[in-house]
This record gives C-alpha cells, sequence and structure tokens, in this order.
C-alpha cells in the first residue's frame, strides 16, 4: 500500500525541529533526507530510522524490529532501517533525539567520495 501524501506531510513537521528534511517517494514508499544523505524510511504508513552497530542497542532495547521486505517471492532482507518509537509521532523532541541518532547513523555509513582518475596520483 503507497504512503498517503497527509502521512509524508505529518512526518516531515515532526522532523521539523531536527533541521530540514526532503521527502522523496521510491518503490510505494519514501526516503527522508537531510543534507543529501537518507536516514529514514517510510513504508506502509511506518517510519523506520537509519541504525547500525552503534545505534542499533537503543532500538532493540525498545523491542522495535527492523524493516525487511521478501525479495524475488521468497528470499526476507532486512535493511539497516529501525521501526521508529511510537513517542517519536507524539513529541518533536523525542523525535529529534532518534533523528539525530539515525543521521548520525547514515553519516557513518556514508561511503568516501571516488576520486576521478585524472586526480588521482601516478
Amino acid at each position: 500500500m503507497p504512503t498517503s501524501a497527509v502521512y509524508l506531510d505529518f512526518i516531515k513537521e515532526q522532523f521539523s525541529d531536527f533541521g530540514p528534511v526532503t521527502v522523496r517517494r521510491m518503490f510505494g514508499g519514501a526516503g527522508v533526507f537531510s543534507d543529501g544523505l537518507m536516514f529514514a524510511l517510510i513504508a506502509d504508513e511506518t517510519l523506520y530510522l537509519k541504525a547500525d552497530s552503534v545505534s542499533q542497542s537503543d532500538f532493540e532495547a525498545f523491542n522495535l524490529p527492523p524493516f525487511t521486505y521478501t525479495a524475488k517471492g521468497e528470499k526476507k532482507i532486512v535493511m539497516a532501517y529501525w521501526r521508529a518509537p511510537e513517542t517519536c509521532l507524539d513529541d518533536r523532541d523525542e523525535m529529534t533525539l532518534w533523528a539525530r541518532k539515525a543521521f548520525a547513523a547514515a553519516l557513518r555509513a556514508r561511503k568516501p567520495a571516488k576520486i576521478h582518475k585524472s586526480l588521482r596520483k601516478p
């Protein structure tokens, strides 16, 4: 089920204290970006935040599940996005705290820019 425009607007509003975000529709859901980095995922009217080995335990402490999908009808894929705590949807301060964790995970996961061949040292 595609995510509604109303829900996307609501999520953008909840992130307003964190800073400006861009929401881009993709694959029936949407990605949430800040400074060009995707740090949140919206699927089926559910918000998921980026996590890594540093922050995953914060999500596990609340028994929050990771985002999963089934590829090619059988294989279950687990992604590095975890369901946001329900408190984030009601409390902008809480959303800002979790958004900062998710953005930090996105920064850590960012791959270094490739250097063009012409700029490499011989």
